[in-house]
Formats: C-alpha cells, sequence, structure tokens
C-alpha cells in the first residue's frame, strides 16, 4: 500500500495537460493501484495521475466504495480517456477535490458521456457512463488537461477558492505528507474534509 502526496491548488502542475500512456508497463500498473490508495485513504471517488505529481494520463475511479469499513466498489482504471459523445441532459453536482481541500462549486456537466479508452490489460474499450460515476470520470479528465473544477465556475468564486488555499499554504496548513486532515470533495455530508467526490451534492475527485 502506497500513500502518495497530494498537489494542492494553486499549483502550476495542475495547470499542466498530461501525456499519452504509450505502453502498459509494470510502473504504471503500479501508479494504478497507488492512486487507488491514495484515493481510498483520502476518502475519495476519483482521482488523476497529475494531481500525485505524475503527468500520464490515467485516472481511477470507484463511486460505490464503502467508506464506513473501506470495502472496494466497481473499479475503474481509464488510460488516454476520451469522449466521444456527450448527453444533452445535464447534471449540476456540488463539486468538490483532493486537490482543493474544503472547498465546494456547483458544476453543470453532461448527465451521461461516452469515454474510448485504454484499460489496464492494454485494451482499448468504449463505453458509456451515467450520472454520478459520469461527473466524476469528467472532472477527473478535466484535471488530465490541467483544468480544475473551479475553472467551471465564476471568476468572483474561483478567485476566492484560490486565495484561501494560498493562504493556508503559506501558513503550512497543508503536510504534503499526510492529508487525511485536509478537506476533500466526498460526497458524504457528514464528512469533514471534502475529497475527490461526486455522491449527491457533494462530490469529490
Amino acid at each position: 500500500m502506497a500513500i502518495l502526496p497530494l498537489i494542492i491548488a494553486p499549483d502550476e502542475r495542475l495547470k499542466t495537460k498530461s501525456a499519452p500512456v504509450t505502453e502498459i508497463t509494470t510502473e504504471i500498473r503500479e501508479l494504478a493501484n497507488h492512486l487507488f490508495d491514495t484515493m481510498y485513504h483520502e476518502k475519495g471517488i476519483g482521482l488523476a495521475a497529475v494531481q500525485v505529481g505524475v503527468h500520464k494520463r490515467i485516472l481511477v475511479a470507484d463511486v460505490t466504495w464503502r467508506d464506513e469499513d473501506g470495502t472496494p466498489g466497481k473499479q475503474y482504471i481509464i488510460i488516454n480517456p476520451e469522449i466521444v459523445e456527450n448527453s444533452p441532459e445535464q447534471n449540476t453536482y456540488k463539486e468538490g477535490c483532493l486537490s482543493l481541500p474544503d472547498q465546494f462549486a456547483d458544476v453543470t456537466r453532461p448527465s451521461t458521456v461516452r469515454i474510448r479508452y485504454t484499460d489496464i490489460e492494454g485494451k482499448q474499450q468504449e463505453e458509456t457512463f451515467e450520472d454520478l460515476l459520469a461527473t466524476c470520470i469528467q472532472h477527473e479528465i478535466d484535471h488530465l488537461n490541467g483544468i480544475i473544477f473551479v475553472d467551471h465556475a465564476s471568476s468572483v468564486k474561483r478567485d476566492m477558492i484560490l486565495r484561501k488555499l494560498t493562504k493556508l499554504k503559506k501558513q503550512g496548513y497543508f503536510d504534503p505528507h499526510d492529508h487525511s486532515n485536509c478537506g476533500h470533495d466526498h460526497g458524504h455530508d457528514d464528512h469533514d474534509h471534502g475529497h475527490e467526490h461526486v455522491h449527491g451534492e457533494n462530490c469529490n475527485h
């Protein structure tokens, strides 16, 4: 089990577009495992490699795991994702992010998306995702493109959140080796911290 330190916004690394994965190597498989370890530890439902400082187009998601006892749900490892179709119907969630602890904003996205991607075995897949999972995966694909969820909010809201995080970082609030006490958008209202979810009205990714 490996818990990787999260990059906390504002940080230029989160604005950098990630490079395609050209080969499914042992290192890529290990990275996927570490991403899941980190995501579960931080009580998130999705995580992109860029959030741990690796600019590769790989993300993981599990919106059905049980926080109470840590039981994994349906896990997705999505490599080199490409959105090939969006639904006209949309959903709005109050999103949060493991890289923006305790910060939330309403974000509207297509309620259904069809994604073409490579799985961890190197096989090409095309799959349709709906509702919370669709929102989660779109949130993580944004990360791979250098976009964070507050970029979808008003400039006033975005600047307010980033100024607050900048102040907290200067005060040394975020320990790079232990984010267990940092807020991350979970999607659960009874969590103490916002985590990388998209559950109900509050989602952390």
